[in-house]
């Protein structure tokens, strides 16, 4: 993508990557000819494909080629401007965006169904130079709005504000502040459309949304918190960090002293924090080469070995490490993780020792250099899933959420920071019903109904090689089962809808990589708890 182009952020001024410049359909050749030099992989494709398992195949695939967007809109499928009195009995618009036909009556609908709804936005169509793209928003995400404008057009109530507010940006942080960021919904479904030819005063615009970012910081007071524009249009925001308070980094292990040497060495030269402790939570090594290094890395002092004798439960481990813990923040950290850019510790910390903050997740890459994570989405891929999984390392992420720091609902254990106290506080992992899979989910959502939120933080980067295999035994099996069935239980209206993910992308392939048929579909408001 040409972060300057026709119909780039950088010429809209939103700083919102909607999957412009998609590559061509030859871009993954070479890709394709290794699976072609890999017949197993391409028989297991295959046969997935043949024995009607299309969407294990497509998975298959993808994490074989990798993946990309695939979001341009045909003409004809797209509804046009209404072409009606932008105004209404009902709502004023903030914004430069026209509604499309139906839009206005919806909206009037939705206010006159709930009188505690004080402002709408909905899906939005970005028409290019080449082509049409649909902007597809999460909830209100007011993370995520300092950076990027997702709203297009901001639908307000009359009378919520003392004064007309014309930027979209600036409108909705008034709202907010006013009565709550549950005040503002999401209208699934096309509501406005930005036309051709309205690309000009990006400047202007990017100088507006600073200006709204800057006033709604100060109002908050947050008056130490950065606010920079990117050449793409993006606004990059640095929270403050005015104390380095130290930090217990737990390490799972039993054996594989090939992933866990380069992970603690990865710690240790690679990360740039004044006060940190090494926790090693050892599960019963015993490879003599693991036994020595872990005998050596406690005598010359560079970490504590915790031991944890018996069956993996990945969750108890953690748990027990904890009790040993001395850090005011924790770091759960797989052993096959490895930090190769210094600032990775301050990027998480930023945020997690912001009070509202609960868990924060990192920005993870597989051993392809490709996303391994980029925070964890629910309902999609059959139960939960990693976002932009198989994308481009260097992809800026659909609205350019691998850029910017935002909301999801959980983050996965891998490489995930709390603050020891609010881990303590909700009951740290469930180790009786989660305690290999899910555990991670489970924590999140649980720090959520705590009131507090989930942020992923791209900002922080490293590898997670994923190269401890997995034995697939039938007691493994039985277990998993359980989790899954104990995750169902617990947090099943949940699963059904990512609150932080539109309902129209298709929920069979990565993320945002395709819109469902037939969407984006007219559906209820959605607004953040």
């Amino acid at each position: 993508m040409s972060a300057t182009g026709p119909g780039s952020p950088f010429s809209r001024g939103d700083g919102a990557f909607l999957g412009e410049g998609t590559p061509t359909r030859w871009a993954n050749l070479p890709e394709l000819r290794r699976l072609l030099r890999e017949p197993r992989l391409a028989a297991g494709v295959a046969f997935a494909w043949i024995t009607g398992k299309r969407l294990r195949a497509r998975q298959r695939l993808a994490a074989a080629l990798g993946i990309d967007h695939r979001l341009s809109l045909r003409d004809h499928d797209l509804p046009r401007a209404g072409g009606g009195d932008p105004g209404h009995d009902a709502f004023i618009l903030s914004g430069t965006e026209n509604l499309v036909a139906g839009a206005a009556a919806r909206i009037a609908s939705a206010f006159a169904t709930d009188s505690t709804l004080q402002a709408i936005y909905g899906d939005g169509i970005v028409d290019g130079e080449t082509a049409s793209h649909p902007r597809l928003p999460p909830v209100f995400d007011p993370d995520l709005l300092l950076a990027v404008d997702y709203l297009g057009t901001l639908a307000i109530r009359r009378g919520a504000l003392p004064a007309p507010v014309p930027n979209a940006t600036d409108a909705a942080f008034r709202i907010a502040e006013r009565y709550g960021p549950g005040a503002i919904g999401h209208l699934p479904g096309f509501v406005s459309i930005r036309p051709r030819g309205d690309l000009s005063s990006a400047a202007e615009r990017v100088s507006a949304r600073l200006a709204a970012v800057r006033a709604h910081l100060d109002r908050s007071g947050s008056p130490e918190t950065m606010a920079l524009p990117q050449a793409d249009g993006l606004i990059r925001i640095t929270h403050p960090l005015t104390e380095t308070p130290l930090v217990s980094v737990i390490v799972p292990t039993r054996d594989r002293l090939d992933l866990l040497r380069p992970c603690l060495e990865s710690l240790v030269k690679r990360t740039a924090w004044p006060s940190l402790e090494i926790i090693v939570c050892d599960n019963g090594s015993r490879e003599p080469d693991t036994l020595a290094f872990l005998r050596d890395w406690e005598r010359e002092g560079r970490g504590v070995v915790v031991p944890y004798p018996g069956p993996f439960n990945f969750a108890a481990m953690n748990n027990t490490a904890v009790r040993r813990a001395r850090g005011r923040l924790l770091v759960f950290m797989n052993n096959d993780v490895e930090a190769f850019r210094a600032d990775w510790l301050v990027g998480m910390a930023r945020h997690a020792l912001r009070p509202s903050v609960g868990a924060v997740g990192a920005k993870l890459l597989d051993g392809e250099g490709r996303i391994q994570h980029g925070g964890i989405i629910l309902g999609t891929g059959g139960l939960v899933t990693h976002g932009h999984r198989h994308f481009p390392g260097d992809a800026p992420g659909y609205l350019s959420t691998l850029r910017a720091a935002h909301r999801v609902s959980a983050v996965t254990a891998a490489c995930l920071m709390v603050e020891a106290d609010k881990f303590r506080a909700v009951g740290g992992f469930d180790e009786a019903e989660f305690a290999v899979d899910f555990n991670d989910v489970d924590l999140c959502l649980r720090l959520n109904a705590a009131g507090y939120r989930t942020i992923l933080a791209p900002e922080a980067v490293l590898y997670h090689r994923e190269a401890a295999s997995r034995r697939w035994t039938e007691e493994a099996r039985a277990r998993h089962g359980g989790e899954v069935a104990a995750l169902k239980r617990r947090w099943g209206p949940l699963l059904s809808q990512d609150p932080h993910y539109n309902p129209a992308f298709d929920p069979g392939l990565s993320t945002h990589a395709r819109i469902a048929p037939d969407s984006p579909k007219a559906g209820a408001i959605r607004r953040p708890d």
